[in-house]
């Protein structure tokens, strides 16, 4: 007996659309991911302890050393210095975002979800939704090691809040960079490195550990007009962590921190998700 298949085409689930069931599937994605964090908890053992290590080192090492708005005093450091830790640990969870993506790139996953009838970018968009989870975890955790040690806050729950909010907002765009890290390699190690390479020019020249207005004239208006300097001192003023007295750079972003900070995270992720998600149609592991 023998039967043909004329005419017939075999083709690919269509992604289903609509902004609901993207929700969903990004939702499920999210899931999976926070699943599996769960199951090997050393990765988030570590991602809390080096930021930790920060913060006791840099407040107990450097302060009294560091002059802020005329006062060397730690107490003025450590509370000056916070807002850049925080920025700091959420901008570091790239190399994690990259490093996952990679992995499941190595592992075929990647081709995998893609066979699946879900929506465009559902996937990268559950990555990211679960490393920002993750990063609010660390954060949390930082936040009670820095009370412990002495920093404060000195204006209302609301502002706080805020603060916080816009440092979740940058890591959650510094996490679609780290997508299309991960995308663009082929192995996670390579993730790890490429993450993390451009990140620690990027935090440095910046005003996260020193005043910018320390530094030689080229270096102080990169660090004015950082998106990450934006955010640590739109931080700073959401938490009362500026110190009396201190002086204000002239540059927009500095006078007007959280406006920058919102703008600059919301700019970083339109690019890098619109350049991540079409990275992600056509990457092969």
């Amino acid at each position: 007996m023998t039967s043909t298949l004329s005419g017939t085409e075999f083709t690919s689930p269509r992604p289903r659309g609509g902004l609901v069931q993207g929700v969903r599937d990004s939702l499920v994605i999210a899931k999976r991911n926070l699943i599996r964090m769960s199951r090997i908890p050393e990765v988030i053992v570590f991602g809390v302890v080096q930021p930790v290590m920060f913060v006791v080192l840099f407040s107990y090492v450097f302060g009294g050393s560091i002059a802020v708005g005329g006062s060397t005093s730690p107490d003025a450091y450590r509370e000056f210095l916070m807002a850049g830790i925080f920025a700091q640990t959420v901008t570091f969870a790239t190399a994690g975002a990259g490093a996952g993506i990679a992995d499941d790139m190595h592992k075929g996953l990647i081709d995998r979800f893609r066979s699946l009838p879900m929506a465009r970018g559902a996937v990268l968009t559950g990555r990211t939704l679960a490393d920002l989870v993750q990063t609010a975890l660390t954060v949390v955790v930082l936040a009670v090691v820095a009370l412990i040690v002495g920093w404060r806050t000195h204006e209302n729950i609301a502002e706080v809040l805020a603060g916080f909010a816009l440092l979740l907002l940058l890591g959650y765009a510094f996490s679609w960079i780290g997508a299309l890290i991960g995308l663009s390699v082929r192995t996670p190690e390579a993730a790890t490195s490429g993450g993390l390479i451009w990140l620690f020019p990027l935090t440095f020249i910046s005003n996260a550990f020193v005043p910018s207005e320390n530094m030689p004239a080229l270096l102080r208006h990169i660090a004015e007009w950082n998106p990450f300097s934006a955010t640590v001192q739109a931080a700073r003023e959401l938490f009362g962590n500026l110190p009396e007295g201190y002086p204000v750079p002239a540059a927009w972003p500095m006078q007007h921190p959280v406006l920058a900070s919102v703008l600059w995270s919301l700019l970083i992720i339109v690019v890098f998700r619109t350049l991540a998600v079409r990275k992600y149609r056509s990457a092969t592991a």
